[in-house]
């Protein structure tokens, strides 16, 4: 329906026809906080109804029992004591009487407030402002009216840290909602591409997830942010990263502070968006899952090295901690890989002669100062790109059987990263040439020194090197 009615508009909806008129007793008018919170929190009465007595849950045609929820209903019907409540989903749309919450719950902390069917600012300023020490608010999926003039700078907000604002259709214009007072973090949903001068100056964490983004020239809208130190773009449609304002090789102006970036789900297929983010002078934290580019190296070893060595001062990726011995690892096999293509391009040991082509650069912004720290790759070190799989690492492998159980005995004079690849990580390895799940492979070696002697590789933490293997040994593998 469009909201008219014999000539009247009743009301307007962003599509020509997204609305409905329905009788007011088939309406939800929603109800206060604390009433959603006694009911959430099982003070009422109809609680048991819904969910049984006593400590019995029924789902579908069966009872689950659940031990020790005596105690813990107990606890949650304390309100006084409760430090984080949930109202999810509850139908508040209103504070009720005044000071009642305080009075009620007096040591709440966080409040949870989302998807209810609170339609104003104002009646977010009248449940905060009875929390004495709120930190933490999230009032998405509700679909409010925000305010003209400066109310957000009540004292309700002191000492907020998180709000988050997710679909409630809030844009960079709202800036009396952004001028946040306190040491916090703003998750936002709605993003628009208007600047939003003289706000957000003290954000530290955005949260842009699943907003569909133009492009990543979008970024740049946000960059000046001083003292932004997390930005996540989860699923945001993003195909391209770029830093115009800084060459290759020099530190971009942008997000000066940003110390970690998540840009997983995305479409980026482009290795030189990566490249861009070692221009980042901050970052130190990246994940970057499921993005086209990574289809690109069928080897996730390969492909771990080469955004290792495409970023000098990552120090966490994908949530994996990147230790001393793997950078350097990743570094010399980087400048070993393409050193071939740095000679053709135009690269030369002579530094005289050295005059690598601006594609090459453009390509691998890193690899001159790689060979600075490393030194040129030697002739007989360039190995050219060649897919880096099980098969071409290992000299040999001999199909064995032994006791009925399939065994691969596999010589290991040039087992990939030997000084730093793990136990798991030679699983992961096998799983992608035998499809054998790591949790089902049991590896040992036999050491060319001690014959006889088999030594279990028990600890999938630990690296090769761990356990002594040297080149000549011979790794078991059996399932």
């Amino acid at each position: 329906h469009d909201g008219s009615y014999e000539g009247t508009q009743y009301f307007k909806c962003r599509h020509p026809k997204g609305g409905s008129f329905i009788r007011p007793n088939k309406a939800n008018f929603g109800v206060d906080f604390l009433t959603a919170v006694k009911d959430r929190y099982g003070l009422n009465d109809k609680q048991d109804v819904q969910y049984g007595t006593g400590n019995t849950v029924v789902f579908g045609t069966k009872t689950v029992e659940f031990v020790g929820m005596d105690s813990v209903a107990e606890q949650q019907r304390q309100l006084n004591k409760l430090v984080d409540i949930s109202v999810r989903e509850c139908a508040v749309s209103h504070a009720g009487q005044e000071e009642e919450i305080s009075r009620t719950c007096a040591n709440m902390r966080h409040i949870n407030l989302s998807k209810n069917l609170i339609s104003s600012w104002e009646t977010i300023i009248a449940i905060a402002s009875q929390v004495k020490n709120l930190e933490t608010l999230n009032v998405s999926e509700n679909k409010m009216r925000f305010p003209s003039t400066s109310t957000f700078t009540s004292s309700a907000f002191s000492n907020l840290k998180i709000l988050a604002l997710n679909q409630t259709e809030i844009t960079w214009t709202e800036e009396n909602v952004f001028s946040l007072p306190s040491k916090y973090c703003v998750y936002v949903c709605f993003f628009q591409c208007i600047r939003p001068d003289n706000v957000l100056q003290t954000l530290k964490l955005l949260d842009l997830s699943d907003n569909q983004l133009l492009d990543g020239n979008q970024l740049h809208l946000i960059a000046e942010l001083p003292r932004l130190e997390q930005l996540i773009l989860r699923n945001t449609g993003i195909s391209s990263i770029h830093f115009p304002d800084a060459e290759f090789g020099c530190k971009t102006k942008m997000f000066p502070l940003l110390k970690r970036l998540a840009i997983n789900d995305n479409k980026i297929s482009q290795w030189s968006s990566i490249n861009e983010l070692d221009k980042l002078p901050s970052l130190r934290a990246l994940q970057c899952n499921n993005n086209p580019f990574m289809d690109t190296e069928k080897n996730p070893e390969t492909l771990i090295q080469l955004i290792i060595a495409k970023i000098s001062q990552l120090e966490v990726l994908n949530n994996c901690e990147i230790l001393p011995a793997e950078r350097r690892g990743a570094e010399l096999d980087y400048r070993k890989i393409f050193g071939k293509d740095w000679l053709e391009a135009g690269g030369h040991w002579n530094p005289e002669k050295n005059k690598p082509s601006e594609e090459f650069l453009a390509a691998h912004p890193r690899y001159p100062t790689l060979c600075l720290k490393y030194g040129a790759p030697e002739e007989g070190e360039l190995k050219g790109r060649q897919p880096l799989t099980l098969k071409n690492q290992l000299l040999s492998k001999r199909p064995e059987m032994l006791c009925g159980s399939s065994v691969f005995l596999i010589t290991s004079p040039s087992l990939p990263s030997t000084e730093s690849m793990t136990i798991q990580k030679v699983k992961g390895l096998l799983y992608r040439l035998f499809k054998i799940p790591g949790s089902e492979l049991k590896l040992s070696y036999e050491s060319s020194k001690l014959e006889g002697k088999e030594v279990e590789l028990d600890n999938d933490l630990k690296p090769l090197q761990f356990y002594s293997i040297e080149s000549g040994d011979c790794v078991l593998v059996r399932w």
